[in-house]
């Protein structure tokens, strides 16, 4: 995925807790300069951002570039299906340990790019060239 073409990463299964890894990755991606859409109906807002309870719920208004799961490998589809009504949306990234063919096969059909069982913080500090210490030693 070409991170210069990336500007709005909603999130879902972004957590408010800064010990889970969807939220040290958030935090990460808006240190970076990317405007990250929390996506978790259990709360009202993560980071400074307002969290929607899906990715339908998620104004037209907001440009949302790429959908990244922290979700279990089975929740996936019905947000990748969100995804495709909504338009718009250039790839489906799925988290370290998360993957779904179907839900994958499906983006691609409309024309999405798809990213499975990688973490996206440390696929941009690779794309910057930072040395990825702390990452190394615990599991996203």
């Amino acid at each position: 995925m070409d991170f210069t073409q990336v500007k709005n990463i909603a999130i879902v299964g972004l957590s408010d807790d800064p010990k889970k890894a969807s939220y040290r990755v958030a935090d990460y991606l808006q240190q970076k300069g990317f405007k990250i859409i929390p996506v978790n109906p259990t709360i009202e807002t993560v980071l400074g951002e307002k969290s929607y309870s899906d990715v339908a719920s998620i104004p037209e208004s907001i440009q949302v570039d790429v959908v990244d799961f922290f979700r279990k490998p089975e929740a996936v589809k019905p947000y990748v299906e969100q995804a495709v009504s909504r338009g718009g949306i250039k790839g489906i990234w799925m988290q370290e340990g998360v993957v779904n063919e179907e839900a994958a096969t499906l983006a691609r059909e409309h024309g999405m790019e798809v990213v499975m069982d990688k973490c996206m913080m440390k696929k941009h500090k690779k794309f910057l060239g930072i040395e990825d210490t702390e990452e190394k030693k615990e599991e996203l």
